[in-house]
């Protein structure tokens, strides 16, 4: 008897460590697990209209004195507290992928690598006109950068411009605002459901 109430209070004790406590969410995510939501703003509905996608923003997750930040490009690069994060979209709902070899990818060495390249973003200003150069940037082309020159993997496939769906009015009037008539359809771009639908990925959390 006593040695099953042993291993009862060590299961209410591992629950309690994975589940947060039945606080918000503070599960068990990884430092490099990417991070998807929907932000409510207008370029958010256009950006899901024109990429056919349930999500407008995404972040990648960093570590700081052993707690999960979100560091998202969203002007300036920033890192953002988890919970603040998740309530920043809309619903609070959120999916966080993982990379399927990350064991074996994401050593140590590969980590601190990452939060070096990470760190090379910090401050910068949000890229409006989605230009792929370090001078500003935007949420996916972040994620999609530090991956890239921390591991050598491409998480989703670069696209240009002019694959987008600019059929809907929402989209076109975007477009309008932020190119007038001079529109760079050939400009590579990374979108957020390009790099949520990578084969590289699977889905740890969905809330």
């Amino acid at each position: 008897m006593k040695k099953m109430n042993f291993f009862l209070i060590l299961f209410v004790l591992c629950l309690a460590v994975f589940t947060g406590c039945g606080s918000a969410y503070q599960g068990p995510l990884k430092e490099g697990d990417i991070v998807f939501q929907d932000l409510p703003c207008s370029q958010s509905q256009a950006i899901k209209l024109a990429t056919h996608s349930q999500f407008s923003h995404v972040g990648i997750i960093l570590f700081k004195r052993n707690k999960p930040y979100v560091y998202e490009g969203v002007g300036p690069v920033k890192f953002t507290g988890l919970k603040d994060w998740i309530e920043q979209g809309e619903g609070s709902h959120f999916v966080a992928r993982r990379l399927k070899n990350g064991i074996k990818v994401l050593t140590p060495e590969v980590l601190k690598k990452m939060e070096t390249t990470a760190a090379g973003f910090k401050g910068k200003a949000y890229d409006w006109i989605f230009e792929w150069s370090d001078d500003k940037i935007y949420c996916s082309e972040l994620v999609w950068k530090i991956y890239q020159r921390s591991t050598g993997l491409e998480v989703g496939k670069l696209q240009t411009l002019r694959e987008f769906d600019f059929s809907k009015p929402e989209v076109q009037a975007q477009l309008k605002e932020k190119y007038g008539d001079q529109i760079p359809w050939n400009e590579k771009v990374i979108s957020p459901e390009r790099m949520f639908k990578s084969d590289l990925l699977m889905t740890v959390v969905s809330e």
